[in-house]
């Protein structure tokens, strides 16, 4: 059965906006679990536009779900991570001018870099991802890293302008999907899926996890945080695995 595990940085980026105590974080993760989330992510960027250290700090103690900790492949990230042993942290690429995450990892070519970055975390007991474009020569790449998961970038799919592009981005994921199973990763799919869109992944079997965060943050505006996840929560447990 997959699960939810819901993004709070957009909770960050409004108390960030007023560089305030609130919203907290940390508040909304806690209303995330009690609806029926099984993990929480947060995403510690180099330049803290929203997440700060403390928050990371103050989960790891608290969560009485999983953390899952999205970070770039730096030291200054990795020391961070080994220190807060997170349930599991997921590589992903990052720019300083981007508005959010735009695409994949790169990992083909950098296969030895990536591995030896990430023996430390498997020596940790730490569960380790990489969030990366549905291409089989990328997912070739990241089996070779020795990474147990990928999060498959689910954000092409997400902004297609119509039905022809998103059946044919639809398609492509279904295929990483698939090519992923076959090299045995464990598959997570994110970024820009709503309570719409979502549906294209119905019937894709052995999916583990879908991290979602916008979507449910802007409904939680609206509707409050717990009628949000619980809504998302009862959408995938829908889904047939």
């Amino acid at each position: 059965m997959p699960v939810l595990v819901v993004n709070v940085d957009h909770v960050a980026t409004i108390r960030q906006a007023r560089m305030g105590n609130e919203p907290d974080p940390v508040t909304a993760a806690h209303l995330a679990e009690m609806a029926g989330a099984m993990g929480v992510i947060v995403h510690l960027r180099e330049d803290r536009r929203h997440i700060q250290d403390r928050d990371v700090e103050m989960l790891k103690d608290v969560l009485k779900t999983n953390l899952h900790l999205e970070m770039a492949a730096t030291s200054e990230m990795k020391s961070i991570a080994l220190k807060t042993c997170p349930y599991m942290i997921c590589l992903v690429p990052e720019k300083r001018e981007e508005l959010t995450t735009e695409g994949g990892l790169e990992c083909l070519g950098r296969e030895d870099f990536l591995q030896s970055f990430l023996d430390p975390f498997h020596q940790a007991g730490i569960r380790t991802s990489l969030f990366i474009d549905a291409d089989r020569y990328q997912l070739d790449a990241a089996a070779r890293t020795g990474a147990e998961y990928v999060e498959i970038h689910t954000g092409h799919y997400a902004e297609a302008k119509n039905y022809k592009e998103r059946q044919k981005e639809l398609e492509k994921i279904i295929a990483g999907v698939s090519h992923a199973q076959e090299l045995n990763l464990k598959v997570n799919l994110g970024h820009g899926l709503n309570y719409q869109n979502i549906f294209g992944f119905s019937k894709v079997r052995g999916i583990m996890e879908y991290s979602i965060g916008h979507s449910i943050i802007s409904r939680a505006v609206l509707t409050g945080m717990t009628e949000a996840v619980q809504a998302m929560s009862g959408i995938i447990r829908s889904f047939v695995d």
